[in-house]
């Protein structure tokens, strides 16, 4: 059942008696004053259909408290602590001074009814509305993309730690499992959530360890009953056969057959990092920086400060490419825009997808590659795909082979380089140069050749950098680490987020409220 107001509160109204102490201007004041337009009880009813029941919470208490927990990067209990104790939440949600708020399991229980709700995004659709209302975006139509990686909420696991953890899982998840594991699992004491005691500095006993582990989830999952398992069940059984397998491989005996199972020498794509979390992932943001987490993505309006879109992704995949994130990005944006990204956004797909709708690109094409350093690169060659031909620097021309599966095709020009005198400046091999032409070269081609007009570039520089300062807010108090496991919920934390540094941004441009209308004060707008 909804909550409503009860009438009287716990003690005097804060901000009735305290108003003065309340920093004008703030986030806590403006939800002091605007929380019920902002979020009025409508909003939230199909949250609540049963009539049935205890009364909740009013949820636009709920609701201002989120929008100030993302804000500041809090926990649960950090968040109720505040509420109990700081005069400016109690005033921006609406509560007496003597009132002691609510248990953290509160806000649990209410993120679980957004996820299942019809619009788990509610909050940050209803800033963009306000956005929309106050007509502060028209006219400005550039919109930087860009993504950063977020660390996720639990600590990597080594192949060992994963096993154990798996099989626990399984133990305690599967009707049957505690029976087959106590009878076929005796590599360790599976009731101990801790590593075995064995010497680690022994490569012997490390290589038994995880030959015996893999083999008592092995037997676990041959010796479990056959029968229908429930979501919980059957997710712990998929998991540990997935563990099972990612990191070991057999291993072969004396005589060369396999008898015994190792940790690989290879890294399976994809790879689970955590039991704890199965959706998080092993990130390669650039060759240097790695990480284990979650990709976000954002589309942000520079001039504004103002982010119009926001996602969270796995990091491992095409869905979780830049490119493949940023058409969702841009979806429900009214009229052509410009749109600025970095090379990630630079693939011939996206840029074909944003041309066929309107869309300006100063987005960075990515770079080529140079067989030799100095040397021709394929802007050097001409390509006729009309002839099917590619002619050299040189003046010698061959034939494009057919048309791959992929759309790419390939010229060889073999023989054609044996006595040609620009060798040494185009290939090291001794058949000869190979050229692979992308499905889109003209088109990717044709962005190479408009990002060296210094018209592009100064266009480039003066609003790409911004999108930049808005990731810097987006991680700032601790928010580089989300709070909570799997994409889903990590994803409606995002957009909390980032409708809180909406908000926090629209006051800061003078957001107030007349009557019905939300709009800008003339003299910050």
């Amino acid at each position: 059942m909804q909550g409503e107001w009860a009438g009287e509160m716990a003690g005097p109204d804060v901000w009735e008696t305290c108003r003065e102490l309340i920093p004008a201007g703030s986030v806590f004041a403006f939800l002091a004053e605007h929380r019920e337009a902002l979020f009025p009880p409508s909003m939230f009813a199909d949250m609540y259909p049963s009539s049935n029941g205890r009364p909740s919470l009013p949820p636009q208490v709920l609701a201002a408290t989120v929008v100030l927990q993302s804000l500041q990067g809090l926990s649960d209990f950090e968040t109720v602590q505040e509420l109990r104790c700081d005069l400016r939440w109690k005033a921006a949600c609406g509560l007496g001074l003597y009132d002691m708020a609510f248990d953290p399991s509160l806000l649990t229980y209410f993120r679980r009814r957004l996820r299942h709700s019809a619009d788990p995004m509610r909050i940050f659709t209803k800033v963009k509305e306000v956005v929309a209302a106050t007509g502060v975006l028209k006219g400005r139509q550039r919109r930087a993309l860009d993504s950063t990686v977020l660390d996720d909420a639990v600590a990597t696991q080594d192949t060992v730690t994963q096993i154990i953890s798996a099989i626990r899982r399984v133990i305690r998840e599967v009707p049957g499992a505690q029976e087959v594991a106590a009878e076929h699992c005796h590599a360790h004491d599976y009731t101990d959530p801790g590593k075995p005691k064995i010497a680690w500095n022994d490569e012997q006993a490390r290589a038994a360890l995880v030959d015996a582990l893999v083999t008592d989830a092995l037997n676990l999952l041959g010796h479990l009953p056959e029968r229908e398992l429930g979501e919980k069940a059957a997710n712990a059984v998929g998991l540990l056969a997935l563990v099972a397998g990612q990191d070991v491989e057999p291993a072969p005996d004396s005589d060369g057959r396999d008898g015994r199972w190792r940790i690989a020498q290879r890294t399976v794509p994809d790879r689970t990092v955590s039991t704890v979390d199965p959706d998080a992932r092993h990130i390669h943001k650039n060759r240097t920086r790695h990480q284990d987490g979650f990709k976000g993505h954002v589309s942000f309006e520079p001039e504004s400060g103002l982010f119009t879109a926001v996602a969270l992704t796995g990091g491992y995949g095409p869905g979780s490419h830049e490119a493949a994130v940023a058409g969702e990005l841009l979806d429900g944006e009214d009229g052509a825009l410009t749109v600025l990204g970095d090379s990630a956004y630079g693939t011939g797909d996206l840029r074909e997808q944003l041309q066929a709708a309107g869309h300006t690109l100063v987005i960075k094409p990515p770079p080529l590659r140079q067989v030799i350093p100095g040397g021709f690169t394929i802007d050097d060659f001409r390509i006729d795909p009309a002839a099917g031909t590619a002619t050299c620097p040189a003046g010698r021309t061959a034939n494009l082979g057919q048309v791959k599966a992929d759309g790419a095709r390939t010229a060889q020009f073999k023989h054609l380089c044996a006595d040609c005198p620009l060798r040494g400046r185009c290939t090291t091999s001794k058949t000869g140069r190979t050229l692979n032409v992308h499905p889109q070269h003209q088109l990717l081609t044709a962005a190479r050749r408009e990002a060296a007009d210094p018209a592009w570039q100064a266009e480039y520089r003066r609003w790409r950098p911004p999108v930049e300062r808005a990731i810097a807010w987006l991680v700032a108090k601790g928010n580089r680490r989300v709070p909570h496991r799997g994409i889903i919920a990590n994803n409606i934390w995002l957009h909390h987020r980032a409708a809180a540094l909406n908000l926090r941004r629209l006051i800061n441009l003078g957001l107030t409220r007349t009557g019905t209308t939300w709009h800008l004060t003339p003299a910050t707008a």
